[in-house]
């Protein structure tokens, strides 16, 4: 098992910059989770700790050992492909057993760490066919496993799952998860599907356009994003933005726009009081906002339209208007309402996001 560090590490094609200044410190058995959209430089980062990408600058560690200059095979990693990356022509067992025989390990070696991989797994009954008659979800098993079966110090994940369908996608996240707890090896995982990111990461590190935009723990990023990119990222469905002006009255800051209003809750008024007057970004996700009641304290309740019903079975989303802002709320799947009903909303003060329009920073 081994740390890995990745110290000002950067990637150029050409003119392209893909990797900028990317500083990571991966502990020892941690699974660490890449996250972002498409271009934003994970997997490039990811296949330079796996030797498959040049270094432009920088250097990465894994363990005690710096392997700018290392092969892949010399650096003591495992890999799983988006595409699972299976020979064809073998059977399973020759899939797995194949980088052990060509590393000259003894034949009871081989069947041993073969044989254990294909229990963990539950692939015990396939070593005998060929990829051709498996399903989706056995052949990533079969890669996966013949990344266990070489004893790595960090086993390395692009995309593994994003081939498969929604149902089994959603059971190997549960496998992989129970395989990280059991092997205790480190993990780095490169995905662009965010809620892979939050149940499967230890850690989870958001990029964007080469950049680190935020690390952290999952609830860490949902509850306290550094920037709007991250709090829009994080969260499905995602976080609702209105733009709002800050204005002062009776001694008290509110957030409003155009048909849109609310108080700013007392715990954040210092922060946004050097705001007054100035336009910023407000975020409310669609889980803080529900049916007002009575029960709701005054200033955090405003009236919207529905626009779209979404029953979902064990919640329902509406899509609103309030003013010139459109919302999402997330509500019980109690709550009946038609398109084009008018309905007043209550929000959690205390769960209220601030970003400056310029920076996009966290207030």
């Amino acid at each position: 098992m081994a740390q890995v560090l990745l110290k000002d590490l950067n990637k150029k094609y050409d003119e392209v910059h893909a990797v900028k200044d990317v500083n990571l410190h991966i502990r020892d058995k941690e699974f660490i989770v890449l996250v972002g959209p498409s271009g934003c430089g994970k997997s490039t980062t990811l296949r330079m700790v796996a030797g498959l990408e040049e270094i432009t600058a920088g250097e990465i560690a894994i363990g005690d050992r710096v392997v700018n200059d290392l092969p892949p095979k010399d650096r003591d990693i495992a890999m799983v492909f988006q595409n699972y990356a299976l020979y064809p022509h073998m059977t399973v067992y020759d899939n797995m057993a194949f980088g052990l025989k060509m590393r000259k390990f003894p034949k009871p070696e081989i069947q041993k760490r073969v044989k254990d991989a294909a229990e963990i797994l539950g692939i015990q009954d396939l070593l005998k066919r060929k990829p051709r008659q498996l399903s989706g979800g056995q052949r990533q098993r079969v890669a996966v496993g013949r990344a266990i079966v070489r004893h790595p110090q960090v086993f390395l994940f692009d995309e593994p799952l994003s081939n498969l369908d929604a149902k089994l996608r959603v059971q190997m996240r549960v496998e992989l998860k129970r395989l990280h707890d059991r092997l205790e090896t480190t993990a780095i995982y490169v995905t662009h599907d965010q809620v892979e990111a939050m149940t499967l990461g230890d850690r989870v590190v958001v990029m964007k356009d080469g950049w680190i935009q935020q690390v952290g723990e999952p609830l860490e990023l949902y509850g306290k994003p550094t920037n709007r990119f991250v709090a829009g990222f994080i969260g499905s469905p995602a976080m609702n933005f209105a733009e709002v002006t800050i204005t002062e009255a009776n001694g008290a800051l509110t957030a409003e726009s155009s048909g849109f209003r609310v108080l700013v809750p007392p715990a954040r008024a210092g922060n946004l009081k050097a705001h007054k007057g100035q336009r910023v970004t407000l975020g409310i996700r669609p889980e803080d906002l529900h049916i007002a009641t009575g029960a709701d304290p005054a200033g955090y309740t405003f009236d919207t339209v529905v626009d779209v019903v979404e029953p979902l079975g064990s919640e329902i989303l509406l899509d609103v208007k309030s003013g010139s802002n459109s919302l999402v709320a997330r509500v019980e799947p109690t709550v009946r309402v038609k398109v084009h009903e008018g309905i007043r909303l209550g929000l959690n003060p205390d769960r209220l996001h601030f970003f400056d329009m310029t920076t996009e920073k966290a207030i």
